[in-house]
């Protein structure tokens, strides 16, 4: 018998737990009988597994958790009140708390002395206050202790998981792996025994003409020898062939078995969609969470400290941006407010978005708390973004009093804190009366990546396999061109065109005959590519690791991998190569910086005066001259004064809206050949209908606005 009769329980329990967890959140937002139905299930299987080791405290929990349910199991949809919601979550974090504590103290916790009759730990961060040792005597002390604590919670929480759990997901394709591998090792066992044969064989030969058999001619010998050397032949090419595939299942093996150490991002969603509900529960208000990005994969510590990070942040989304549902309805909103967590890699980073659908920082609230904390001089000339960066400054709140979840200013210290910690950044953009977004990057240590293995200029490299569109095959006069032009036309469109080993500076073998190769089109930041090889070999499963501190390396360059022999291997970056062809393609073309003309200026047709000078301010960092219109009527005149390489334009305008200012652009001959980028908040399919036909060139979302992202629309249009 196992000498811990509960460890297989523990692995159970805590997938159950997990899975009630996200479906009691599922039916708060989206309430189905298949639903409830679902969590009868879990919590029923759960009860049966914690009655058969006498886990009573869990059974009898979970016992009350379908007593709450069942009665709602024939109703379509199921109408919960909100009591009985709040007593779901209450259980669940009651039945999540025993479990955890099923794993006992930690081993540095093991001389701490444990009360008599400790209560096991609640499940949620944001329920647990920490009481140090030495008791603070300050509110400041108090807050700063509940920072550290929240910090240092999603590590432990991660470290009680970690030692039972790797995902089944994640396992079943390692087996399968090691079971590919094993299968072509088949072919050395053969080769094994016919290479024996063969020895024998030679041997023979061998010693009938040594001793000089009469039996044996030199027709025959020759025969023998020849057929022998085919054998031979065929034995090697087999044997070669089974040595690379094998060592390309290991490399596989290898991969998938270095991304057991790595955790997707989804792995926090609930948690995080638990704080947004309890915060949105304490504040009156109604908010959905949305999520995406879950498959992104990172080290545990890295993903535990942005947990404990975002805990915060979407707790303030949800009390600082959300409006309670009359003044959402006022303002022309749905009742329901909406907080979006994002995560997105950006080849060694990766990006943690909070966007929110609510009202944005109050800028007037955060000038009036400035000047009270003396962070700011009265009457001083303070921009939006100033105001926004004092955020991350630390203990500004405008929050009108001290509650359970706001009112501290320590939030977006957390953020802040985390950002330092990890070598990252914060940004903060704030759109008032649309909402706010935060960014936390952070760059990542370990990353798991599938990867395209390409050989160019006798230099092995892995491509980033979610970048490549398509492999295309040149014959060697296509390569030629391409490589000559440094262009590709293809599918009706002409490409950039980058040899990968003119980026990677491989020495040219100028006696070399023209051979044929690969293009591989790569797309980033919506602009696209061909990447020009020698040979595709084969598709692997890596993990990346970042490049030594004192070894910079080329933009095209994102990472190393280590192969199976321990040797370093490039990890090409997809925006460094789309960047390095696109510059490529252009001094080709002669319209490199030293002898391009000078860029023609963008003209900013937007009626808020924050937007204008934010999207001034990107432009011209970028190297743009920027000129500003504050309608549509104003936007037409300008235009009609001085030539423009761009329109920039709002579509919700006093006057003329961006629709009919784009139209009206169009049907001027002087300015019909202007491209123009509409910049709105509606999302809706229509309108991005309504602005292809009035002539826009691309359309761009403010509440999934992204600076590269529009930069990149921009270098399409008027490079």
């Amino acid at each position: 018998m196992s000498s811990d009769p509960l460890r297989y329980f523990r692995i159970e329990a805590r997938e159950l737990v997990d899975q009630i967890s996200a479906g009691v959140l599922d039916l708060d937002q989206q309430p189905g009988t298949d639903l409830v139905a679902r969590l009868l299930r879990f919590t029923h299987t759960l009860k049966g597994a914690a009655r058969v080791v006498k886990q009573t405290e869990i059974a009898d929990r979970a016992h009350e958790f379908e007593e709450v349910l069942v009665p709602h199991r024939d109703e379509s949809p199921p109408a919960l009140p909100a009591d009985e919601m709040r007593e779901l979550l209450r259980l669940n974090d009651e039945i999540a708390g025993f479990v955890d504590a099923l794993s006992g103290p930690r081993p540095e916790a093991a001389t701490v002395p444990a009360e008599p009759e400790a209560l096991p730990e609640p499940a949620h961060p944001e329920q647990v206050r920490t009481v140090p040792v030495n008791e603070p005597t300050t509110q400041a002390e108090v807050d700063q202790a509940n920072v550290e604590a929240d910090l240092a919670r999603g590590a432990e929480a991660a470290a009680d998981r970690q030692p039972e759990r790797a995902a089944t997901a994640d396992l079943d394709e390692l087996l399968d792996a090691i079971g590919e591998a094993s299968a072509r090792i088949a072919p050395l066992r053969d080769g094994r025994r016919t290479l024996a044969r063969l020895h024998r064989n030679v041997e023979t030969l061998s010693d009938r003409m040594r001793v000089g058999r009469t039996t044996v001619s030199d027709a025959a010998a020759r025969t023998a020898v020849r057929r022998l050397a085919g054998e031979l032949g065929a034995l090697g090419r087999r044997l070669t062939d089974a040595v690379d595939q094998v060592e390309r299942e290991l490399d596989e093996v290898r991969g998938r078995a270095e991304g057991l150490r790595l955790v997707p991002a989804g792995s926090i969603f609930t948690v995080l969609r638990r704080a947004v509900r309890d915060a949105a529960d304490a504040e009156g208000k109604q908010v959905r969470f949305q999520a995406s990005g879950a498959d992104v994969r990172m080290g545990p510590n890295l993903l535990n400290l942005i947990s404990g990070a975002f805990l915060h942040v979407v707790r303030n989304a949800v009390v600082h941006g959300i409006e309670p549902a009359d003044r959402r309805v006022a303002a022309g909103k749905p009742a329901e407010g909406t907080v979006s967590v994002h995560v997105e890699r950006h080849g060694r980073y990766a990006e943690f978005r909070c966007a929110d659908d609510g009202r944005g920082f109050d800028l007037d609230a955060l000038r009036r708390t400035a000047e009270e904390r003396g962070l700011l001089p009265p009457g001083a000339d303070a921009g939006p973004q100033a105001l926004i960066d004092l955020v991350l400054h630390g203990g500004i709140s405008t929050a009108p009093g001290v509650t359970e979840v706001a009112g501290r200013g320590i939030g977006m210290d957390v953020a802040r804190d985390v950002a330092q910690q990890l070598g990252g950044e914060v940004f903060i953009d704030n759109r008032p009366g649309q909402g706010a977004t935060v960014r936390l990057v952070v760059p990542l240590t370990l990353l798991s990546i599938n990867g395209l293995v390409v050989e160019a200029g006798g230099t092995t490299t892995t491509m980033p396999l979610d970048a490549v569109r398509r492999c295309v095959r040149l014959a060697a006069d296509e390569m030629a061109a391409a490589t000559a032009t440094a262009r590709l036309a293809h599918e009706g469109e002409v490409l950039p065109f980058l040899p990968l080993a003119a980026a990677l500076h491989a020495v040219p073998d100028e006696d070399a005959d023209p051979i044929s190769g690969v293009a591989v089109v790569l797309a980033a930041d919506r602009d696209t590519v061909a990447i020009g090889v020698d040979r595709l070999a084969g598709i692997t499963t890596l993990v990346a690791r970042p490049l030594p501190e004192l070894a910079p390396a080329d933009p095209v360059v994102a990472s190393v991998s280590i192969d199976l022999d321990g040797n370093p291997r490039l990890v090409l970056d997809a925006h460094g190569l789309v960047a390095e062809a696109r510059q490529e393609s252009a001094a080709a073309r002669g319209e490199n910086a030293a002898a391009a003309r000078p860029r023609m200026p963008i003209l900013v047709v937007d009626d808020s005066l924050t937007t204008r000078m934010l999207e001034r301010s990107i432009l011209e960092s970028a190297g743009y001259e920027v000129d500003l219109a504050a309608s549509g009527e104003e936007g037409l005149e300008r235009a009609r004064n001085r030539a423009y390489g761009l329109f920039l334009s709002d579509i919700d305008m006093p006057g003329i809206d961006g629709f009919t200012f784009v139209a009206r652009a169009k049907a001027d001959p002087q300015l019909a050949h202007v491209p123009a980028i509409l910049v709105s908040s509606r999302a809706d399919a229509a309108d991005r209908r309504r602005g292809e036909e009035a002539g826009a060139s691309a359309y761009v979302i403010k509440s999934e606005f992204n600076q590269e992202e529009l930069l990149a629309h921009i270098r399409r249009l008027i490079l």
